[in-house]
C-alpha cells in the first residue's frame, strides 16, 4: 500500500499482576511458549504513540520515561516498521513502575505493536505475535502479552498467544491496594535461573484449581500460596504481606517486583491496611482491573 506523508497512531496496553504461573517453554514453536497461570489485568498500563514520516533515510527512535533505551519495544518497532524509507519515532509512557512486576515490558511491547500495525497495515494477530516473541526472548516475561489481550481476572490455560495459547477472562470489580517497597528485580535474572524456575514450578502446584473455578477467592488463595512457596519475595516484601494479611486482606507479591498487591476483605480491613502502609511510609495506590484489553486509540494520516 502507498503510505501517506505522515502517519500517527496511538495505542494502549494495560498492566498486569501475576498471581501464580508455571513456565511452559517446551514447544518448538515459540509462539506456543510462555506460561500457564493467572493474574489481574489493570486499568493503568503503557501508551505508545508512533509517528512515521515517509522519505529520506531510515531512522528509528524509541523514547520515553527518562531511560536510555527500551530494547523490547525497540525490537518490536524494528520488526513492524513500515516497509519504506522514512523516520519512525515511538514515544512510550508507562503509568506504573518498570521492573516491579506490573507487566510494563509486555504492555510497552504490545502498545508499540498495535500502533505500528495500524500504520503499516499489519494484521493484529501478527502484531500480537511479534510483541510476544520480543517479550519472551528479551527476558521481559513469559505470558504477559497473552494475558493483556483482555481485561479482568485472566487464567492462562495454555501457553502462548492466539491461536496457540488459550486465555479465559472473568470480570473483576474490586479495587486493589498496590505498592512498591524496594528496588527493582530484573526479570531476566529470575527467568534465566534454572534454580529459580524449578522453585517456581514446584510452587505453582495446584494452580489448576483456577481452571475449574476462576473466582476471586480461589485466585487469591492460590496466589498467596505461590508467593509463600516460590521464595522470590525479599524480607521487606514478606513483612509487608504478613502485616496486610494480619489486617484482614489477601496479599501477594507482584511477580517479580519488590512490590505487593492486596485485596482487603472489608471496609475495616481497608482502613487498617492503609493506615499501616502510611505509617510505614510505603506509597500505595488503589487500582481497579481493566474491563478490556490492549487496543488502538487513534490513527491519523496526512
Amino acid at each position: 500500500m502507498t503510505l501517506p506523508r505522515t502517519s500517527v497512531a496511538r495505542a494502549f496496553a494495560p498492566g498486569h499482576l501475576t498471581g501464580v504461573f508455571r513456565p511452559e517453554a517446551g514447544d518448538r514453536d515459540p509462539r506456543a511458549r510462555g506460561s500457564v497461570g493467572a493474574g489481574i489485568v489493570l486499568e493503568l498500563g503503557a501508551w505508545a504513540e508512533a509517528r512515521f514520516t515517509r522519505g529520506g533515510r531510515s531512522i528509528l527512535r524509541v523514547e520515553g520515561d527518562g531511560r536510555d533505551s527500551w530494547p523490547i519495544s525497540e525490537d518490536v518497532a524494528r520488526r513492524l516498521r513500515p516497509d519504506a524509507p522514512g523516520t519512525l519515532v515511538v514515544r512510550l509512557k508507562h503509568e506504573l513502575p518498570v521492573g516491579q512486576g506490573f507487566g510494563m515490558s509486555a504492555a510497552g511491547a504490545l502498545a508499540t505493536a498495535l500502533a505500528l500495525a495500524s500504520i503499516s497495515g499489519t494484521p493484529r494477530s501478527q502484531a500480537v505475535q511479534v510483541a510476544h516473541l520480543a517479550d519472551l526472548f528479551g527476558g521481559g516475561g513469559l505470558g504477559g502479552v497473552a494475558a493483556i489481550l483482555g481485561g479482568g481476572l485472566e487464567v492462562r490455560r495454555q501457553p502462548g498467544v492466539p491461536p496457540y495459547g488459550q486465555v479465559v477472562h472473568r470480570a473483576f470489580r474490586s479495587a486493589l491496594l498496590v505498592g512498591v517497597v524496594g528496588p527493582t528485580i530484573p526479570s531476566p535474572s529470575v527467568l534465566r535461573s534454572r534454580a529459580a524456575l524449578r522453585r517456581i514450578t514446584k510452587a505453582s502446584h495446584g494452580w489448576e484449581r483456577l481452571v475449574k473455578g476462576p473466582t476471586t477467592r480461589t485466585f487469591f488463595e492460590v496466589s498467596e500460596r505461590f508467593t509463600d512457596r516460590s521464595g522470590l519475595a525479599s524480607p521487606r516484601v514478606t513483612r509487608t504481606i504478613a502485616a496486610l494479611r494480619q489486617r484482614g486482606a489477601y496479599a501477594c507479591q507482584a511477580m517479580f517486583g519488590q512490590s505487593f498487591f492486596a485485596l482487603p476483605r472489608s471496609t475495616a480491613s481497608r482502613t487498617a491496611c492503609l493506615e499501616w502502609l502510611a505509617n510505614e511510609g510505603d506509597p500505595t495506590v488503589e487500582i481497579r482491573a481493566s474491563t478490556r484489553g490492549a487496543h488502538l486509540v487513534r490513527l491519523r494520516s496526512s
